[in-house]
């Protein structure tokens, strides 16, 4: 259940996007230049549920990709640093590897928000949905971890940028 933990904490973390207009060209790696915080609750199967925050410092490469490192704070645990590399691989999908991910993360523009899918140690898929808020700076996050097909764990917040 400790990956799950994981899964969900770490999926909590990376993709947003500003929703300023309709009619604008939306660039959800430019959201995670320089600062962003997350605020969540994670909540594994059969365990109370607790808060999870993260404060990210991203960097746009001269490739276009980005480079987001962020420090986690889970509560109950020690903290730890997660480290993305995300690249866009075609119009509204992008690819990524992520510290805490076994293989490729995958993402997908899905409407006006993003879907992120990727595995975990133990046997765990984790699909997110971020969905950037009016406001342009931040995004709701809706996330479950599944252990062959059964939801284990489930992760909601809000990602800031800052």
């Amino acid at each position: 259940m400790h990956s799950a933990r994981l899964a969900v904490a770490a999926s909590v973390l990376v993709f947003s996007t500003p929703l300023a207009s309709a009619a604008r060209p939306v660039d959800p790696l430019r959201f995670f230049e320089g600062r962003t915080v997350v605020e969540g609750t994670v909540k594994v199967m059969f365990h109370k549920p607790y808060r999870t925050h993260s404060d990210g410092q991203g960097v746009i490469k001269p490739d276009g990709s980005l480079s987001l490192v962020q420090h986690v704070v889970d509560e109950g645990k020690a903290p730890h640093d997660r480290k993305w590399h995300v690249r866009p691989v075609g119009e509204g999908n992008f690819s990524a590897m992520m510290s805490e991910a076994i293989g490729p993360v995958t993402i997908q523009q899905v409407g006006n928000s993003f879907r992120f899918r990727y595995k975990m140690k133990g046997k765990l898929s984790v699909e997110q949905v971020l969905t950037p808020m009016a406001d342009g700076r931040s995004a709701r996050n809706i996330g479950k971890v599944k252990r062959m097909g059964v939801t284990v764990a489930t992760t909601t917040g809000v990602i800031r940028k800052v």
